[in-house]
């Protein structure tokens, strides 16, 4: 059967046409969009198989979870065109209106799942907050370390629930932050909603070893993330295969301490990293690194490294 045929048969169900739009929307769940349209999960899944099927829609693991997203945008463009078109000469169908408004039910749930966590967990954070140095002076920071460089495509590695996606929302074009933790990834994307940033993606990864391409990012941000790694150096260098030609890394960790109950209390593997140190790791990594900042005024000192890898360099890897 013609491929034209296959999809128009697959827009040719109202449910299918429901789903498309909620995914317009926003990543979402089996068991979410199962929740919006209150139908069954079985049948949402056989919806779900034939959009799958013709390429409208796409699926990505996340741990236990699997999330729904739409195609390929040369796919689904034109079909979304064609309904605003139709929209605006017959009128917006109801069902899209009432399901947007069960979608945003959902979000504020999320959002709402997000507070209770924070909430529980306040007294850690709040602990933990009165070592360091203000998140507004390290934020200002670590935009003053950019410098000219301005961000297009941009990557936070262990991004938990997205503070730097929060930072950079209006000043890079396109955002990906990698975690591992799907509870983190789901208070951010919480977060995220709530904030109303839609050029922001997030993801499951492993902060060794980042299911993307190399050289697409122009800048890549390890924000408080490389004290819990085992092998620093090895982070460094999935950090830095990530670079485009002349793009910009980004280090902001703790400098040396000796508070060990950061080791015991929240898992640090390291208890911070010298200058040279890291230093050297941007070296291994065929980056040149310097010292952009360090911010002191709380019991640990932060400081900030700048790396960037010139396009001669790159080119003699590649």
């Amino acid at each position: 059967m013609h491929d034209d045929v296959i999809l128009f048969q697959a827009l040719s169900d109202p449910t299918r046409l429901r789903l498309l739009m909620l995914l317009r929307e926003m990543e979402l769940a089996v068991g979410e969009l199962a929740q919006v349209l209150g139908q069954s999960q079985p049948r949402i899944s056989k919806h779900l198989k034939v959009l799958l099927d013709c390429g409208l829609i796409a699926r990505r693991k996340e741990g236990n979870w699997v999330f729904l997203g739409l195609g390929a945008p040369a796919l689904v463009e034109p079909l979304f065109a064609l309904l605003d078109q139709w929209a605006e000469v017959h009128g917006s169908n109801p069902w899209f209106a009432a399901d947007a408004a069960r979608l945003s039910a959902i979000n504020a749930e999320r959002a709402a799942e997000a507070a209770d966590y924070f909430k529980a967990h306040a007294s850690e954070w709040d602990k933990l907050r009165a070592l360091h140095v203000p998140v507004t002076d390290v934020n200002a920071a670590i935009l003053r370390a950019l410098g000219d460089h301005r961000p297009r495509r941009l990557v936070d590695i262990g991004t938990g629930t997205g503070t730097m996606l929060l930072l950079f929302a209006d000043r890079a074009e396109q955002m990906i932050g990698i975690d591992r933790s799907p509870e983190m990834l789901r208070f951010g994307r919480a977060k995220l909603a709530e904030a109303g940033i839609v050029n922001a993606e997030l993801r499951q990864g492993d902060m060794s070893g980042i299911d993307l391409p190399s050289g697409s990012a122009d800048t890549v941000i390890l924000h408080q993330v490389l004290h819990y790694a085992r092998h620093p150096g090895a982070v460094i260098a999935e950090a830095a295969r990530l670079l485009a030609a002349d793009g910009c890394l980004l280090v902001v960790d703790i400098a040396p301490h000796e508070h060990e109950q950061l080791r015991r209390d929240h898992a640090h593997a390291r208890l911070g990293f010298s200058d040279g140190e890291v230093l050297a790791h941007l070296r291994a990594a065929g980056l040149d690194g310097e010292v952009a900042d360090h911010l002191t005024g709380g019991a640990l000192t932060v400081t900030i490294w700048r790396a960037t890898r010139p396009a001669a360099r790159l080119r003699a890897v590649q």
